[in-house]
């Protein structure tokens, strides 16, 4: 799954929390979010505000999808409020492969390395 296609599926299942979602899926959407934060607090801080709110329901439905795709509820999100250790379990859980089809669905299909990081060839 390319960035563009992460985006373009994250904003498809805006406030999905049904299902699962592959790594790439949550990392591109992660990345996405933190440009966007950025690029729109140099121009205002109510702007900012404004975008984060709406950035924030597809941003729990993939954290959700993507929790499913390891087995685990998306409930476990709220692990993040704990400073420190919650978000070192957190990450780990979000770092982790996708897991064979359970109760949340057959899973996506797994992109191999060559769709996540293009290849360096000269």
């Amino acid at each position: 799954m390319t960035f563009i296609e992460a985006v373009q599926a994250c904003f498809k299942k805006y406030a999905t929390f049904t299902g699962r979602a592959g790594k790439a899926e949550f990392w591109w959407f992660f990345l996405f979010q933190i440009i966007v934060s950025v690029a729109v607090s140099v121009v205002s801080d109510m702007l900012s505000l404004l975008v984060g709110l709406g950035l924030l329901v597809p941003a729990l439905a993939v954290g959700a999808r993507r929790l499913h795709d390891i087995g685990k509820s998306g409930w476990l999100q709220l692990v993040w409020l704990i400073p420190l250790v919650g978000w070192i379990v957190v990450i780990y859980w979000m770092v982790q492969p996708t897991g064979p089809a359970n109760e949340y669905g057959d899973g996506p299909a797994a992109a191999g390395a060559a769709d996540v990081v293009p290849s360096a060839q000269a």
